[in-house]
């Protein structure tokens, strides 16, 4: 959801005309802007806001929940775009960043980050949510949760 708002939110702030799109969570959410007159900020502020949102959410509300949603947010988002790109559907946004003038190097070095990061942070909150809880009275040996520099 934070993805696709980001696309909408970027269109609007660089004068693209919304013409269409759908938010609902059980399609695939969608949005169209025509036309367009910077189709790149349209485009990367969807992966942008789709990590920034939840992360500064995350780090407002301070709870372990969150950034488990956080973390996921992260890795979704750079997954689509490398998922995006082998595709090679272009309906999708990373052949539409690419046919925009993104340079591929951009592309890349988002989907490693993100995924890379993801991955470390997101395996962490699975362990921490999914491992079996300690009996009464033995103490947790859970991995701590990084500390997070807001």
């Amino acid at each position: 959801m934070t993805h696709e708002f980001g696309h909408i939110v970027g269109g609007m702030a660089c004068g693209a005309t919304l013409t269409d799109f759908d938010l609902a969570p059980w399609r695939m959410p969608y949005s169209l802007h025509s036309p367009d007159p910077h189709p790149l900020v349209t485009l990367w502020a969807g992966p942008l806001l789709g990590v920034a949102v939840p992360f500064i959410g995350a780090a407002l509300v301070r709870k372990r929940w969150a950034w488990f949603i956080a973390d996921f947010c992260l890795i979704a988002n750079g997954g689509y775009l490398a998922l995006a790109w082998l595709s090679g559907d272009r309906f999708l946004d990373t052949p539409r960043l690419l046919a925009a003038g993104a340079h591929p190097g951009s592309i890349v070095v988002y989907c490693m980050v993100t995924i890379g990061v993801g991955y470390v942070w997101f395996r962490s909150d699975c362990i921490h949510f999914l491992a079996p809880q300690p009996e009464s009275g033995e103490p947790c040996r859970a991995p701590e949760r990084r500390q997070r520099v807001s």
